[in-house]
């Protein structure tokens, strides 16, 4: 074993002992201070272990988008997700997550994101204007009281590799309200693709018949009632471009007061964001702040994607240069905590200038699991295995001999059939939408024309 691979084992064997005896505190006693009551003071520097792990296991939520979605354009299936709902997390080996699945999420893919959206090749496929977005799940009873509450999980779809979406931005602020968010104050903006990717449908498609802001709105609602004498938490998370629809969806819920039950009591809404790009712009973080919505931001320092867009006007400008900027449509800021770690800390990777690796989720959960506070040495936590970085990339050292881009899905779907001769074969048919859809957007005041 090399003198580096010794040190990094013998911290990881110190860090685990620690961890052991200050994670005697139970989660459950925990909980309203992981999800940002006092926005994480005094949890980041040091890190806290508890939170570390509960932002890795939302980490590994919004993992599971890119494990599971179909990116193949040789798939009549590609855009879609390759498991059905109840199959969802035992498809993808994490039996042990401890949530069940409720609801798909689909987005119109005819909107102007072309980089983003995935199409088959295949003249028949599942779906012509869909794509599969995330998914909406509940805690188990277990779960439940290892958490402390009964948690509503949304995990948001991102991209894995291509950045070229971030061209595609049209980098222009709209008010909020303009896609029916009620929000009262008209100078509240956000990016105007990301609120069509939110709001925007396909009224002919049996998958995008409703938007993705209307088939989460829906299903929180629903949770929250079949649990009305539980402690509930809505816990947000995504990756990339599902960053910035984890921030819109949880804006949206606050202020449309969603988590407010009938007895007054809110449930608290957290969104645990992963290498997010700026959302919206001054008035729209203030407003947000002001509702009460909590957002955790972790992402690498040298990822191009958390600094776009507002490339030139954003919260790192002078506060008297932004005022002035508030009106233009390109003037943007961060919302919420952010988490900064820096990959050339790692002794496990490369220090590359590639800006796909350094936008990399599963190198973002790597760098969580070694970080413990500004100027301390990276040493891994919890023993997360370190060859996972280089599942969907090239960027750990050559000399842990862990080949790139490693994970593939068998023959790429294709199986023998009878006659010995390879194919596609077809899977289950994927939920739509439940039919008390219309019920639902009524009680929430939301017309529909369905």
């Amino acid at each position: 074993m090399s003198k580096e691979s010794s040190s990094v084992v013998t911290g990881l064997e110190v860090e685990r002992e620690r961890g052991e005896k200050d994670a005697a505190a139970p989660l459950a006693e925990r909980w309203l201070e992981l999800l940002g009551e006092d926005d994480w003071a005094g949890l980041l520097d040091p890190m806290d272990l508890l939170l570390r792990a509960e932002l890795i296991r939302y980490g590994e939520m919004a993992q599971a988008c890119y494990d599971a979605f179909d990116f193949d354009p040789f798939s009549r299936y590609c855009g879609s997700c390759r498991f059905t709902r109840r199959d969802f997390f035992d498809g993808l080996g994490m039996q042990s997550a401890g949530y069940e699945v409720t609801r798909y999420l689909y987005a119109t893919c005819n909107i102007n994101l072309p980089n983003f959206f995935k199409k088959s090749r295949w003249p028949k496929v599942w779906s012509k204007n869909a794509n599969w977005m995330g998914y909406v799940a509940i805690s188990d009873d277990a779960t439940s009281a290892r958490l402390g509450r009964r948690d509503i999980a949304v995990a948001w779809r991102g991209t894995v590799t291509r950045l070229e979406w971030i061209a595609d931005l049209m980098d222009f602020l709209r008010p909020i309200s303009s896609g029916n968010i009620p929000c009262p104050d008209q100078t509240v903006k956000v990016e105007s693709g990301f609120l069509d990717l939110y709001t925007d449908k396909e009224e002919n498609c049996r998958f995008c018949k409703y938007s993705a802001r209307e088939q989460i709105l829906t299903e929180v609602k629903r949770l929250i009632e079949m649990y009305p004498n539980e402690e509930l938490s809505i816990t947000i998370t995504g990756h990339s471009l599902g960053s910035a629809l984890a921030i819109l969806s949880g804006y949206d819920i606050v202020e449309t007061g969603l988590n407010v039950r009938a007895d007054g009591r809110a449930a608290p809404v957290c969104v645990y964001s992963f290498s997010g790009p700026r959302v919206g712009n001054v008035r729209f973080k203030e407003r947000l702040e002001w509702l009460g919505l909590k957002v955790l931001r972790v992402v690498n320092v040298h990822d191009m994607v958390p600094k776009s867009p507002g490339l030139f006007f954003n919260e790192t400008v002078p506060a008297m240069m932004m005022k002035a900027a508030e009106g233009l449509p390109w003037s943007y800021s961060h919302v919420g905590v952010e988490l900064a770690l820096d990959h050339k800390n790692s002794p496990f990777l490369n220090p590359t200038g590639d800006p796909t690796c350094a936008h990399n989720l599963e190198a973002l959960l790597h760098l969580l699991d070694g970080y413990h506070g500004k100027g301390q040495r990276f040493v891994l936590a919890s023993g997360r295995d370190p060859a996972l970085v280089n599942k969907a990339c090239d960027f750990l050292k050559d000399h842990y001999m862990v080949p790139p881009f490693w994970r593939q899905h068998e023959n790429k779907g294709m199986v023998r059939n009878r006659d010995g001769r390879w194919m596609q074969p077809e899977r289950p048919v994927l939920d739509d939408h439940p039919d008390a859809m219309d019920h639902h957007l009524r009680q929430l005041g939301l017309a529909s024309d369905h």
